[in-house]
């Protein structure tokens, strides 16, 4: 049975994968690893031409050698997939080569990062120190300032409440003349107003009390609507 689709070379006959063929086997004296690699000896079922084939077990599957071609080989692209050794070697050179500039720039750039910080630090301390030195140079004529310039303002604002207190006093002394006069006044007024009450309540003592109404029942007498219509009443035998 063929275990691949092939083309053979001689006549160009399409020989399917599953083929059935009278197979002639042959053990070779190749071995990967361990394991045995065998051929095997088939013709074309057109042109009788031989063909050969043997295992692959590196790639599990089997290998054309002569006769025919095969129409498609799985590995091959994997083959082109994988790098050889040189190129692995090359490859991690490279690799390497990069790591080390990215490694050198990182660096760099730390470097660079540290100096500007140590710059504006410096920077800082020297103008603090300018800062210093003239307010040092200032101190005394600006100490004097301060001192006039706050002893100026405190005799300001003493005079503001001296002035406030006197025009406070000045204004609230009629007003109190005019509640004493006031609370003298309702004063009389409410001894007055408490001997008029007495006398009244006087008077109202000596008058007698009013008479208690009467709720007494009337009896109202009953209209004789007899002799109106003509209604005789019989006399009464007792």
């Amino acid at each position: 049975m063929a275990p691949f689709s092939m083309k053979c070379l001689h006549c160009g006959e399409y020989i399917y994968k599953g083929r059935k063929f009278n197979a002639r086997k042959e053990t070779t004296d190749i071995k990967y690893y361990a394991i045995t690699i065998y051929r095997f000896y088939i013709r074309c079922t057109r042109c009788s031409g031989e063909i050969t084939f043997k295992t692959d077990p590196a790639n599990m599957d089997y290998e054309c050698e002569r006769g025919a071609k095969r129409n498609f080989e799985p590995w091959r692209e994997a083959k082109l997939a994988e790098e050889t050794e040189e190129q692995r070697l090359d490859r991690l050179e490279r690799e390497e080569a990069e790591r080390d500039v990215m490694k050198e720039l990182e660096v760099k750039t730390i470097d660079a990062k540290t100096e500007m910080a140590i710059a504006d630090a410096l920077d800082e301390i020297r103008s603090r120190n300018a800062r210093i030195e003239k307010a040092e140079k200032d101190g005394g004529t600006t100490a004097v300032e301060k001192d006039v310039v706050g002893e100026e303002r405190r005799r300001q604002e003493e005079e503001d409440a001296e002035t406030a207190r006197k025009a406070f006093e000045s204004r609230t002394m009629p007003d109190l003349e005019e509640e004493i006069i006031d609370m003298d006044e309702s004063s009389t007024d409410g001894e007055g107003s408490v001997a008029s009450s007495s006398t009244m309540s006087a008077s109202t003592l000596a008058m007698p009390p009013p008479p208690v109404p009467a709720f007494k029942r009337q009896v109202k007498k009953k209209k004789d609507f007899s002799a109106a219509l003509g209604i005789k009443k019989k006399p009464s035998l007792v």
